[in-house]
């Protein structure tokens, strides 16, 4: 089932999510199902629990195929994961900056600097664990929808912003509108 998509200004969005203690559970697995709908109907990177209104540390993300995501066709395909209680561990010191967009912020991108290495580590929707050693694009949408379990939004860590705004003005080839000449 689609569910609406929160948007910022909803104080939901701004508080830290609790972690999930029943695993396997005809609940869970309706909640993934749902979160899957939603994203995909938005042609989403990922979603975070919290952005459909439910605060829980819960993040899905990637897509199962091996097409990019429609939302940023130059980034390589991140797979399908779901990641139950994420904790997350950089691997280095090195910060990568890039655009990012939100399903709760729409109709705007920004330069958001994230951790270029990390190791992320969870579980499955059956409590089995998960761990992997990730870099890049697919480092970055980890950590975006992870900061939505902590209350925070990518433009909270916007440094420099002459490098935010409305995706159709910055990108007018993601829009499908005519480029201003």
């Amino acid at each position: 089932m689609i569910r609406p998509i929160l948007r910022m200004g909803d104080p939901r969005l701004l508080q830290r999510s609790q972690e999930v203690t029943a695993f396997g559970t005809p609940a869970l697995e309706r909640l993934i199902g749902d979160m899957f709908d939603t994203m995909h109907a938005a042609d989403g990177a990922g979603l975070a629990a919290p952005q459909i209104g439910v605060l829980l540390r819960l993040v899905i993300f990637g897509s199962a195929g091996e097409l990019p995501n429609p939302r940023y066709p130059g980034e390589p395909p991140v797979p399908q994961t779901i990641l139950v209680n994420p904790v997350l561990q950089p691997l280095g010191d090195e910060m990568e900056e890039g655009w990012e967009g939100c399903l709760s912020v729409p109709g705007l991108r920004g330069v958001v600097p994230r951790w270029r290495r990390l190791r992320y580590s969870g579980f499955d929707p059956e409590g089995r664990p998960v761990e992997r050693t990730v870099e890049g694009f697919h480092a970055r949408v980890v950590q975006h929808e992870c900061d939505h379990l902590d209350g925070i939004l990518y433009p909270m860590r916007v440094r420099d912003f002459t490098r935010f705004g409305f995706t159709d003005v910055l990108f007018p080839e993601l829009s499908g509108a005519p480029a201003d000449d």
